[in-house]
């Protein structure tokens, strides 16, 4: 399937979170409609029972899991392929190879999309939510999965302050941004678009878009994972700026094109 923004809105509100937990309410941003390049599903028997994939923590934006595979080509496109997780998958060191985690089948209330960044038969390495950084897993392309693909990479440039939207390689969108402040950068790497939060507490940004990367200053924003995100800012003086904590801070029109782009998104932060 590929995934784009139908006309009229596909977004659902979820008011469920606390604003220790990154927000007060996501906004679950999808879109799907059939793929005919996608490559068939494979429904290869689970790898393990149920019961014991219970006993693996869940990778989310809180966990941290220090083995992972590390993310191999931090600078490649992965072609939009993402994964939609439907139930609890878990998540292998290799192909065929011990189970470490699970990915759950929602991350902050928005339904869990991951990016593809390699594929081996009936296994699709994918990019997860957890620390460290550039943490990667393996899981099976069976009937736990459905994959789709998007148009849309998110490039952010961090010493020059730049992010950059394409569609299908094209820049549909570029704007002057604030990045992180020289003692507490913005991490670098390839990351994703993770979750939508509609914020109803504070106040600088009408939508945060959390991604799949950590602040390495901070082990939390208050209280929270310190989970890096893209949001807006209401004093436009800090486009331009390192000043934040490690988040991308966008202009106001970045932040509603950014809005509208699917869950899974591939994130570049150069």
């Amino acid at each position: 399937m590929s995934l784009r923004r139908t006309a009229g809105g596909t977004a659902r509100v979820a008011r469920s979170l606390t604003a220790a937990a990154l927000g007060v309410a996501c906004l679950a941003l999808t879109g799907c409609a059939p793929d005919p390049d996608a490559a068939p599903v494979e429904r290869p028997p689970y790898a393990m029972a149920r019961a014991d994939l219970g006993m693996q923590a869940d990778s989310t934006t809180f966990a941290d899991f220090p083995t992972a595979p590390t993310d191999p080509d931090p600078a490649a496109a992965n072609g939009g392929v993402l994964l939609r997780v439907l139930s609890d998958v878990g998540v292998h060191q290799s192909p065929d190879g011990p189970v470490f985690a699970k990915l759950p089948a929602k991350q902050l209330n928005n339904p869990t999309w991951v990016p593809v960044i390699a594929e081996r038969g009936g296994w699709a390495q994918v990019l997860l939510p957890s620390r460290p950084n550039g943490a990667t897993g393996w899981v099976q392309v069976n009937g736990q999965v459905e994959r789709a693909r998007t148009p849309y990479a998110v490039d952010v440039e961090v010493d020059a302050r730049k992010l950059m939207v394409r569609r299908n390689g094209a820049v549909i969108g570029e704007w002057v941004v604030g990045v992180g402040a020289s003692d507490s950068p913005t991490p670098r790497g390839r990351t994703y678009i993770m979750a939508a939060i509609e914020e109803t507490v504070t106040k600088f940004s009408p939508i945060i878009l959390p991604l799949g990367t950590h602040s390495n200053t901070f082990s939390t924003y208050g209280g929270g994972p310190g989970t890096v995100a893209l949001h807006g800012w209401p004093d436009p003086s800090v486009f331009g700026q390192a000043s934040s904590d490690g988040c991308v801070r966008v202009p106001d029109d970045a932040l509603r094109l950014l809005a509208t782009l699917p869950l899974g998104t591939l994130v570049h932060l150069w």
